[in-house]
């Protein structure tokens, strides 16, 4: 019988560390090698004790959602990041921008249903409408064939996270949305968005690596990667006027974690924080990365003995007698470090700004506006634009990563001027009522993947 043998590498190393990995090792012989077997979701990357990942609990299936409650999962129900299909025209960082752009664009789409309408609604709307001034899909061509006229409502703008850090204004309407997902229920009022929160992960068939991100907007589909999708699971969810709160960890899934480590003082929030650090953890994404690219996570109750959601095993020491900690302190543990990632990530506007040296250029005029930035070739300095260089950026900020980038380099890539191709701005990040946001923001986000990486550091292992 034939015997498949493998060995991988950590997901996140560049091409230049393979390089070098492959030119130190000798032979095929040097490396230290796992026999793989298929598991009976015919998995062929679990490792070696990792029963206990089979055990878990999913984060969420559809087969959970649709029992409504009946098969055990973490959360009851979760929907797709927004998905618009016209981003240039719903999104923007300026309200007034936004509001202009989708005003054009309603009144365009309204002449392509008239114009089909007098031409007595020919069935090949393909062919017949114009490509010039709407930017068609599927779903708004039927939303044309059934004749549904557009009405622009000012109160359908709202704040989203497009991109790590990156919060714009959304024009959230279904005719101007393809795919809208379930934020109705998930952020329908201001005041949703004060108290609910969506853990945003990675969708099945990632290519980029895994990643999650807590947000208390409706976030975008491609929200940390430009081909992945993400997954929402919030902590909540509501009637559509906001009216009717509903706890979306179910009791079952509460209950399970309250008997597992006999603590009855487990809240929900406690859950959603411990499943936030969890799916942070470099252990586990490195553990389970391939589990991770088939399905949506599972969730081990880690804490006791290496089969990690099973109780310690017969004729081993109590943790108590070895003096390692309880279950229940290595939950806790988990749960504060996911509370604390949460604070940062939701309000990193309001973290402090990491000291950096800001380079003035004296024969330019104070400029705080930014057209692109960019990094130095060693990644210890940034060009913010003509008037300031920002220096001093530690090695270490680069280690807090969303996807293929770090948290940093998703500001440097979205926090820059684009123009069309007759030089007209489409997108321009620069505010006029806080010049300083953009550099401003720079640093805070520096201090957020600091601490992040010190949080995830300090993690109880994974046993």
């Amino acid at each position: 019988m034939a015997k498949i043998l493998y060995h991988a590498v950590p997901t996140d190393w560049r091409k230049e560390q393979k390089y070098a990995f492959l030119e130190k090792t000798a032979s095929v012989a040097g490396i230290k090698w796992h026999t793989l077997k298929p598991d009976g979701r015919h998995n062929w990357f679990a490792r070696k004790g990792d029963t206990g990942y089979k055990t878990a609990i999913p984060i969420g299936s559809k087969a959970a959602r649709a029992s409504g409650g009946a098969i055990l999962s973490v959360f009851r129900t979760y929907s797709l990041g927004v998905s618009t299909n016209r981003d240039e025209v719903v999104y923007d960082f300026d309200e007034t921008r936004l509001t202009e752009r989708v005003e054009k664009f309603t009144d365009e789409y309204n002449a392509e249903l008239h114009r089909w309408q007098r031409n007595d609604q020919p069935k090949d709307i393909d062919n017949f409408v114009s490509y010039e001034s709407v930017k068609w899909s599927e779903t708004l061509k039927k939303r044309l064939a059934e004749e549904v006229e557009a009405q622009f409502d000012g109160k359908r703008i709202r704040s989203a996270l497009y991109r790590p850090f990156t919060r714009v204004s959304l024009y959230y309407a279904p005719l101007f949305v393809d795919r809208p997902g379930s934020f109705t229920e998930f952020f329908p009022t201001a005041k949703s968005q004060k108290e609910n929160r969506v853990i945003c992960l990675s969708d099945i068939g990632l290519r980029s690596p895994f990643s999650c991100l807590v947000s208390n907007a409706p976030p975008d589909l491609h929200l940390c990667a430009s081909t992945d999708g993400f997954q929402c699971f919030p902590l909540y969810t509501y009637s559509e006027d906001g009216t009717h709160r509903r706890d979306n960890i179910p009791l079952s899934a509460l209950v399970h974690f309250q008997n597992h480590y006999e603590d009855d003082a487990i809240t929900r929030l406690d859950v959603f924080h411990y499943v936030y650090a969890l799916l942070h953890h470099p252990d586990y994404r490195a553990r389970y990365a391939e589990n991770l690219k088939r399905e949506l996570p599972r969730i081990p109750l880690v804490g006791c003995c290496s089969h990690g959601a099973q109780p310690p095993c017969p004729g081993t020491k109590s943790p108590r007698q070895s003096g390692a900690a309880t279950g229940a302190e290595v939950f806790r543990a988990f749960a504060k470090a996911g509370k604390r990632l949460a604070e940062l990530h939701l309000n990193y506007e309001a973290q402090k700004e990491y000291p950096l040296q800001r380079i003035e250029n004296e024969e330019v005029k104070l400029n705080w506006r930014v057209e692109a930035m960019k990094l130095s070739k060693n990644r210890t300095s940034l060009y913010y634009n003509d008037f300031l260089t920002l220096a001093g950026i530690p090695a270490e900020v680069f280690d807090y990563r969303l996807g293929n980038r770090s948290a940093l380099e998703w500001v440097i890539d979205q926090y820059r001027v684009t123009r069309d191709e007759a030089g007209h701005i489409v997108s321009d990040p620069n505010r006029a009522d806080d010049e300083e946001y953009i550099v401003r923001l720079i640093g805070q986000v520096i201090t957020v993947s600091l601490e992040t990486s010190k949080l995830l550091k300090a993690l109880p292992p994974l046993k």
